[in-house]
């Protein structure tokens, strides 16, 4: 906070301004730290409070505006790389689709409060076809909030800043390292489970769920894609659309003499192969990713037949 305090001191609103509009972007920049100590230096009288609050309301504003246009022009795939360090890719995509959906505008203005959803709303905003003016009112009031609300809360605490220096600076260097090491594990950790994974559970190709069709088998074919997605491509004829959520609290409803297939639309068919892997750990042995999704469904039956390319996959014979 030392280091904060003094680099805003001598550089300002413009210090405020690059930080934001990177953190806004998707850089891991620690937003709040920098306008509680905007807020306390401009309660010393080292900085404006107007100034501060301008520059870190139109960096904001700058950066979500990015995000919305991706969203209003390139669609789900945005939310996708967005989510694209989780293994359940899919899964946080339509969880913040759903919350979005379900409590809309208002979703906006607590955006920024919400771990997820700050960086996820203004594409989404993009994607469900919110109107321009209503998004910009919305997500300004929240951006306006979030900012009024950490610079007001360095401003109380300016008395309390040569305290707050003193111990930062003891024990800032040690968070720092435990901060680091925190998130590296966290990001091997999902690399190698999604890895691990990938290569014990087994999945079905299109051509082998079709043959299985056209003998007459019973097959219970489950569509994993939001419900916007699903308005925007259609599916496998004869699919239900559950979430995972659903999907796994059916335990009890699955049948031991069936194949359950499962697909979505996603790379490496992350939302089929997570589903799979816990209803296999719950018992249930005859369910299958579908080798490609929805994609390699749609190559086999629209397209002349086509060799797919498939890395490291394992898939079932019979």
């Amino acid at each position: 906070m030392d280091a904060v305090i003094q680099f805003l001191g001598g550089q300002g609103a413009m210090v405020l301004f690059v930080a934001i509009l990177a953190k806004q972007i998707g850089l891991p920049i620690p937003a709040a730290p920098l306008l509680i100590a905007a807020g306390a230096l401009a309660g010393n009288g080292q900085l404006s409070l107007g100034i501060a609050f301008a520059s870190a309301m139109s960096a904001a504003l700058l950066g979500d505006h990015v995000w919305y246009e991706l969203g209003r022009r390139k669609g789900r795939v945005v939310l996708m790389w967005l989510c694209r360090l989780s293994f359940e890719a899919t899964a946080c995509v339509r969880r913040m689709e759903d919350i979005f959906t379900r409590h809309g505008m208002r979703s906006l203005i607590a955006a920024k409060f919400v771990p997820g959803l700050s960086t996820i709303a203004p594409p989404l905003a993009g994607i469900v076809g919110m109107r321009s003016a209503h998004y910009f009112f919305y997500n300004a009031l929240g951006t306006a909030i979030w900012i009024g609300a950490e610079l007001g809360l360095g401003y109380l605490l300016r008395d309390q800043l040569d305290w707050l220096q003193a111990v930062t600076s003891q024990i800032g260097p040690f968070l720092a390292v435990l901060t680091v090491a925190a998130l590296g594990s966290y990001v091997v950790f999902r690399l190698v489970r999604r890895r691990f994974v990938e290569r014990l559970v087994p999945r079905m190709t299109a051509e082998r769920v079709t043959e299985k069709l056209a003998a007459g088998e019973d097959l219970f074919i489950v569509d994993l894609r939001s419900r916007e997605a699903r308005q925007d491509e259609a599916g496998i004829p004869g699919a239900v659309a559950l979430s995972i959520e659903n999907l796994l609290a059916m335990r009890k409803d699955f049948q031991d003499d069936r194949d359950t297939i499962l697909y979505c639309a996603c790379p490496g068919d992350a939302a089929s192969l997570y589903a799979a892997w816990k209803l296999r750990g719950q018992g249930v042995t005859r369910v299958w990713p579908l080798a490609g999704g929805l994609g390699a469904w749609q190559a086999l039956h629209n397209q002349p037949m086509a060799a797919h390319g498939m890395r490291d996959i394992h898939t079932v014979a019979a």
